[in-house]
């Protein structure tokens, strides 16, 4: 498995064990966005990925997109004030890799072009290294 799959299951288990997570979102924490999206939702989306120094680390650049519909950007912003407090310095499992660091580095809240749906937007730096 490569290493941003097992990257992003991680930090979907993670979110979706985030009690502050859960009680917005229910079980609708997603490691890729799915086709039919139901809301709110949380989904790890585009992760960027490039070799650091030696010994095989790897930087990663993840994006996280909290979704809603609630009429206003009270629940976007609930969604990523928790998601910001279970990924900064967690350390979650990754298959076949260590986290050596997790940060959220970027939130931003806005309206969507609709005007119907709030998202809310994480980016998260990682470093990985083999395990």
């Amino acid at each position: 498995m490569s290493a941003e799959i097992a990257l992003a299951r991680a930090l979907a288990e993670l979110l979706a064990a985030a009690p502050a997570v859960s009680a917005i979102v229910g079980t609708r924490v997603h490691a890729s966005p799915p086709r039919m999206l139901t809301y709110p939702s949380v989904s790890v989306g585009r992760i960027e990925s490039r070799p650091v120094g030696e010994n095989d680390l790897l930087e990663h650049v993840v994006t996280i997109t909290c979704a809603s519909r609630f009429g206003g950007p009270e629940e976007a912003r609930a969604m990523v004030a928790a998601a910001r407090l279970a990924l900064h310095d967690a350390a979650p499992a990754v298959e076949g890799r260590a986290l050596a660091s997790l940060k959220v580095r970027f939130s931003d809240v806005f309206a969507a072009a609709d005007d119907e749906l709030t998202l809310g937007v994480l980016r998260v730096r990682a470093v990985s290294e083999p395990a």
